[in-house]
Order: C-alpha cells, then structure tokens, then sequence
C-alpha cells in the first residue's frame, strides 16, 4: 500500500492510496468465486455456471463492492501508520479501478488540532465559601410548605393571598383588544401575577359581584402596543379560596420521604439536601468561571465536522425540550444552523483543551471519586442502594460519571496553579450565583432558588397579566 498525504487546507487532508492490481483482482475472484457455488441461471446446473459468465454479469457490481470495503479498510489502515486523528468521517472517492491497473482512491478529511496551553497560572477564580445557618433550614422549610400551599374556597371577600377565579372583559378607547377577555381565569391577589390596578380592584369584592375599573398597563408590558396605556375592564368574581399552608407533621414529612422519626429525621434530610446544593451549587460555579477563562486564554482551529456534529446535538437538546413542554410537530420545526454556532464552537473549543489537558497531565478517572459521586447522587433517593447499583452495573451510565469525575480532576489541576479569592458569603448568595458577582452587578434569579425554576400561568389571563410567569423555587 502505497500512501501520500497532502494538507488541503487547514485542518484538512488528503490521503491518495494505491493498492497493487494483483491485491484488489484476487479479493475479486474469490468473491466471484465463492458467488458461483450458489448462484442459478437458466441452462446451466447449480454451482456449474462458467466464472466467465459470472464475471461478465455480476463483475461490475462486486468489483463495486470490494472497492467499498478496501477503501474502508486500506483507510483505517493508513491513518494508524501516518498517526493521523480524523476529526469526522472521510470522503472517499475512486481514482482508478480499471482492470489491469493499481486500485486508487482518495480520503479527504479533518484532523483534530495541536492546541498549545496556555500558562494556567494566568486563570484568576473566585471561589464562594459558605455554611447552611438555622435560619437558611428554617427559610427553606417555610419554602416547602409554601410550594404545597393548598386553597379552600370561602365565604367572605377576596383579600391578599385568595386564589380567585374571575370573568373580565376589557376595551382600549371603546373597543374590545386581543387577549383583553378571558373566562374562569385563577389569579392569587398580591403575587404580581395581574398589573396592579387589575389586582387591586378585586380586592374586596365577594362571589357575584362585578365591578367595572381603569386599568393602565406598565411602561414595560410585554405587549408593546399596550405599554402605558389605559382599558377599562369589567370583572366578575367567581370563587375565593384561602390559603391553607400545611402543618408539619407526619404525612407532610412522608410527602419528601421521611417515614419516621419526625420532624426532627425531617429537618436533618432537608440540611443534608441543602449542604448537598450548596456545594455543588459552589463547585458548578468554580467550574464554570475555569472554562470560561479556558476558552478566553486560548484560540484553537476547529474542525468544521465536530462544530457541526456540535450544532445537531444542541438542535436535538432543543427539539426534545419542545416535546417535553407539549410542543407538537417538533421533528418539523427547522432550526437554523446560525442559532447554535456560536455555543457549538464555545463547546468544541473547551472540550479540546480540556482533553489536552488531560493528554497532558495524565489524568485518568479516580474510582474512589467516581464511587463517591455515586453516592452523593444517591443518597437524595428513598432507596440509595438501587440507585447506586444501578450505576456501578451499568457501564455506559457508569461512564457518564467517570467523564464527569475527570472533568473535576481536570478543574482540580488547574485550581493547584490558578489565582484563587476565596469569597466569604451566604447560602441563598451561593445558591443564586450573586456571591461572585462584581459589586453592583445584578443577578437575574429567583431569591435563593437554584435553578430558576418558572411556572405558566394560565394563556386567558396574558392580557392585563403583568408576567405570564411566576417565579417557583426548588423543593
């Protein structure tokens, strides 16, 4: 096998490889060969047909054939004795495959780059440092009591904090507007679910009684043909239900899955998963600030078929996030490249270096870590055990975790040889990311909660709504 390389341009390369004649005809006399034990046509008996016959009917489709699995074969072959690393599948094309001729083809392709690392002294981290207090326990409990708040209906005038049900028409200079209507809508007074003067004019209102009012959108609203402008609604009170926040006692504490000891077995769950938010909420942080100074102190060629490959997995994350919310047709939308190209070549740049770093130090996962972040996942189920089995039986979910530790490992290394400020802060400071803000920067969360979680509310109500969503924090 004849091998020569030529560098197209940038990252990618050309490979011409030539087999000897003899090679490529021997592999296709004996596919024919074997062919004519099986193969029946009219005149002649079962596995006594001429090769001559077979060659001429069937010579071009196996010549086809066998030329398709040297290419794959002889490449794969190449690579290795030229250490090359492909960055995607090959191009393959044929130069010659004429009888009597040494077989030719091409495999066109990217490489992945040589990334040269930067001095890792120059990363600068904050690193947020804080303990859960008795007051944080105490805030989180009231939290989750809140969240499974439940409304009973009553008999008296809606007031602060009533889930009411209303009918409500409106019009802007006399005349009925889009989404200015909407019936059996459920709003809770005072939680800035409706723009104020909507809010304020149901209070004190009973079951039947309407009440007819001005309402002047925000500067600000969503809609922008209604911002700072005035309607006059009319609404009609349907149901007032009071807030029942629940007790705590044992079937409040089943509902997490405490089954025993109490209020006391109950309070120690809720500060483990707290410790357990708080520092991963710290580590994800820390984690975060080293990849983004990563991807500032280098600059890397990237081959355009991982950026691509990037680009469809980001799509797919995005099409299954459409079926999850009910979005129908998902598999119908096209989503343009240019959406996610910025994010893909963020990603492949990262990753790159950081397998370069570990090319570089060495690194392989640690099994002790790895069982430890097994446990730690595990041990917010009921039943820890399972899901640790689950884990450690199953390689492909066990290799998740092994990349994820190494990725640590990875963040560890370079921590040994940044610049680290440690910053003294507070749990829901930690938790929401404002503790290594710079000062007088805002943070776009909800008051202590983690994820930012967001709740729909009800379509009918996106008129004199003054957000269609309501802030939920996590459980």
């Amino acid at each position: 096998m004849q091998i020569s390389i030529e560098t197209t341009s940038g990252l990618e390369r050309r490979l011409t490889i030539s087999l000897p004649s003899e090679q490529f005809e021997q592999q296709i006399s004996e596919r024919l060969s074997k062919a004519a034990e099986n193969i029946r046509l009219p005149g002649f008996r079962a596995g006594k047909v001429p090769l001559k016959e077979i060659r001429r009917r069937y010579g071009p489709a196996v010549r086809a054939e066998v030329a398709g699995e040297l290419m794959q074969s002889s490449f794969f072959e190449a690579i290795s004795q030229e250490s090359l690393s492909p960055a995607g599948s090959p191009n393959l094309e044929v130069v010659k495959m004429d009888p009597g001729i040494d077989f030719e083809f091409t495999a066109t392709f990217e490489v992945f780059p040589n990334v040269e690392l930067a001095d890792l002294s120059r990363l600068s981290i904050k690193k947020p440092e804080a303990e859960v207090t008795a007051a944080d326990q105490d805030q989180m409990i009231e939290r989750l009591r809140e969240q499974r708040t439940d409304h009973v209906s009553v008999d008296r005038a809606a007031a602060e904090g009533d889930k009411v049900t209303v009918d409500f028409s409106g019009t802007l200079d006399g005349e009925a507007f889009d989404g200015g209507s909407g019936e059996d809508v459920d709003f809770v007074v005072g939680a800035g679910q409706m723009i104020e003067d909507f809010d304020q004019a149901v209070r004190g209102l009973s079951v039947g009684e309407s009440k007819e009012f001005p309402a002047t959108f925000p500067d600000d609203y969503q809609a922008e043909d209604l911002q700072g402008k005035t309607a006059t609604f009319t609404v009609t009170l349907k149901d007032v239900a009071e807030a029942k926040i629940p007790e705590l006692d044992d079937e409040f504490f089943k509902a997490f899955g405490v089954e025993e000891g109490g209020e006391d077995a109950f309070r120690e769950d809720v500060l483990g998963n707290m410790r357990r938010e708080l520092e991963s909420a710290a580590r994800n942080q820390v984690k975060s600030q080293v990849m983004d100074q990563l991807f500032e102190l280098h600059s890397v060629q990237l081959p355009k078929a991982v950026v691509d490959n990037e680009i469809q997995t980001l799509k797919n994350q995005m099409l299954q996030q459409f079926q999850m919310y009910g979005q129908e047709n998902q598999n119908q939308i096209d989503l343009p490249d240019e959406l996610f190209t910025e994010q893909a070549e963020r990603r492949v740049t990262v990753g790159l270096i950081v397998n370069e770093i570990v090319r570089d130090a060495d690194l392989q996962a640690d099994p002790e870590r790895v069982k430890a972040r097994i446990e730690e996942m595990a041990a917010g189920y009921a039943e820890p055990q399972q899901v640790i089995n689950y884990y450690m039986s199953n390689a492909e979910q066990r290799q998740q975790i092994e990349m994820a530790v190494l990725e640590d490992q990875v963040v560890d290394h370079i921590l040994e040889r940044a610049s680290i400020e440690t910053i003294a802060s507070n749990y829901n400071d930690v938790i929401s990311g404002r503790a290594i803000e710079p000062e007088g920067e805002d943070v776009e969360v909800g008051d202590g909660d983690a994820d930012g979680n967001r709740e729909d509310m009800d379509n009918a109500a996106s008129a004199p709504a003054e957000s269609d969503e309501e802030a939920s924090d996590k459980a």
